[in-house]
């Protein structure tokens, strides 16, 4: 079943009638529509993918594993200097030390401690999962709705913070579009006598390897993804013979050729650690309470989907009316089979980290575009233009807070920044515009260009004008500013991930000034970062030694991790 798009009438002449002229261009063939979806990936996701530090904690602490899996040459085990990391399944190790392995035999210089060749993966995760939802959104929608539906993805501020992390989660996103989409083939067309109970081989494919690639990357989650709404909808239809359409006979052998190896290789190699820390410590414990500081109570998705999901996320949540309407329609079921068991289980979970529900976004984009195709998206609904305007507070939220940000800090204007900032700003305000004037499919594409303006401002333009933010990149240059090959580094009362990634996998962390200062005495070229909290003990145990180092830098900024400004000094002893 296929909804029909309305189409709205236009203002003929005016200064953005091209973008709806470039939306039915692209829409005129499926290759034009990928190069569209990629051209406004490219426009958010690249920019700053070099210049961005390590961002503690997680994304160095993958980065640094993959860089491990680079120096030791085993490709099974995972580990973060000296310790296991039994958490996540090696799927994005593998994919990093790939991209860097192949980096370094190009020649690119220092490939191993350039943290932008190990956000690759996470690039063209990202950059599958818009084309994905592309492909997903065409069982529900013609062309031009399927390919709004994946634009408005693909701009959302959740997918550009992922394609920025050398993290898991945008090659899971992308897997679990890919196994989401075959299987809502394999629901919508249940009844239709020409395909019987068959799917063409590419779908049935998409929805196993999404499938198998997404236990490589984090174990059950793309399985979970998959079968909340699979159970749904067959109690719903009170069977689930409709899944044989999926081909399991092939498909599940495909599955356990794939991840088979790697399970049963670190399972002898740990003793069986691993599935005891990925599962007893790491998931347990998220299910349990709140992993790693990250509690936060029921309802807290639904509250910050307003900016996680911009710019989409206020005209998504004019849908719902057109949603609980259309429930009992197997396009809008199926959707709805997707998002809301899952969103209702995480809301439930007491850890809660934002890209838990990007996996739901692609339906939730394809949702809105099927409401303002029956012409749901109506402004003239009571508070529908309240809700509508939500759409500016990201832009200028983020030019406001990003302004006081680089003044308090670096006592700086981001002024490389600012006209993209505004403009985006701008094009916001005109996209509530014109939904007040009934032009939703306008609003929608004027939203996608301001995200195709606030990324690059932000990632590319802004944050390079904080110097403040990277502590870690301007420590590791102090260190590179020494007369001397090779210098042993320790750091004490400081130990973000991002510093052992920078300096190298030998960075030694002392637990007291004592320790610190004899990591001095120890022959050769050797370097100390102290916090300034640590600097009265620290100088005590230097003066009771033998050895007076010398400062050779100083290091002042914020830590974002910890939340809190820092204060470092950096002593030497050269020979």
């Amino acid at each position: 079943m296929r909804s029909s798009e309305v189409r709205l009438p236009t203002a003929g002449g005016d200064a953005f009638a091209f973008l709806d002229r470039l939306l039915g261009l692209a829409a005129l063939s499926h290759a034009r529509a990928c190069a569209l979806l990629v051209a406004i990936g490219l426009i958010c996701f690249l920019p700053g993918l070099a210049s961005l530090q390590p961002m503690d904690r997680d994304e160095p602490r993958f980065a640094q594993a993959s860089k491990q899996m680079l120096e030791t040459g085993d490709l099974v085990d995972i580990r973060f200097q000296g310790e296991a990391r039994h958490k996540k399944p090696v799927g994005i190790y593998w994919a990093q030390a790939a991209i860097v392995g192949a980096a370094e035999a190009l020649g690119v210089p220092g490939a191993r401690t350039v943290i932008g060749l190990y956000r690759i993966p996470s690039l063209l995760g990202a950059l599958g999962a818009i084309l994905l939802t592309y492909w997903a959104a065409l069982a529900f929608l013609p062309r031009r709705g399927a390919l709004l539906a994946a634009a408005l993805f693909g701009a959302c501020v959740m997918l550009a913070a992922e394609a920025h992390l050398a993290k898991t989660d945008a090659l899971l996103c992308a897997c679990a579009v890919a196994s989401l989409g075959g299987l809502a083939r394999a629901w919508l067309r249940r009844g239709e006598s020409s395909h019987g109970n068959h799917l063409d081989t590419g779908t049935v494919v998409a929805f196993w390897l999404g499938l198998a690639l997404g236990i490589l990357v984090k174990g059950p989650m793309v399985p979970l993804f998959c079968a909340l709404p699979a159970v749904v909808l067959s109690v719903r239809a009170r069977s689930a013979a409709w899944l044989l359409a999926l081909r399991p006979g092939l498909g599940l052998p495909l599955t356990l050729a794939l991840v088979a190896p790697w399970f049963l290789a670190i399972a002898w190699k740990s003793g069986g650690a691993f599935y005891g820390e990925a599962v007893g410590h790491d998931m347990l414990a998220k299910v349990g309470g709140g992993a790693e500081k990250h509690w936060a109570p029921p309802g807290t998705y639904a509250v910050v989907f307003y900016a996680t999901f911009w710019p989409g996320a206020a005209f998504a949540a004019l849908a719902i009316p057109f949603a609980w309407a259309r429930r009992g329609t197997d396009p809008v079921a199926f959707l709805l089979a997707w998002i809301v068991p899952a969103w209702a289980l995480f809301e439930t979970v007491p850890t809660k980290l934002p890209h838990y529900v990007l996996p739901l976004m692609p339906a939730v984009a394809i949702l809105t575009v099927l409401a303002m195709a029956a012409g749901a998206l109506d402004p003239a609904r009571r508070g529908a233009r309240i809700v509508a305007g939500l759409v500016v507070l990201v832009p200028v939220g983020l030019t406001l807070g990003l302004t006081w940000a680089a003044w308090s800090l670096d006592r700086t204007v981001p002024w490389a920044g600012l006209p993209l900032l505004l403009a985006s700003c701008a094009v916001a305000i005109l996209s509530w515009r014109a939904f007040g004037l009934a032009l939703p499919e306008r609003a929608l594409l004027l939203a996608v260009l301001a995200a195709c303006l606030l990324s690059p401002a932000v990632l590319g333009l802004t944050q390079p004008d904080l110097p403040a933010l990277k502590v870690s990149p301007r420590l590791a240059a102090i260190r590179d500013t020494l007369p001397c090959a090779d210098p042993k580094v320790a750091s004490f009362g400081y130990r973000e991930p991002s510093l052992v990634f920078l300096i190298g996998t030998d960075l030694s962390t002392p637990s007291t000034a004592t320790e610190a200062a004899d990591f001095l005495t120890q022959g050769g070229c050797r370097l100390v970062f102290v916090d300034s909290r640590q600097a009265a003990a620290f100088d005590a145990a230097i003066a009771a030694g033998t050895i007076l180092p010398r400062v050779v830098g100083q290091v002042s900024g914020f830590n974002i991790n910890g939340g809190r400004r820092v204060d470092l000094s950096a002593y030497a002893v050269i020979p």
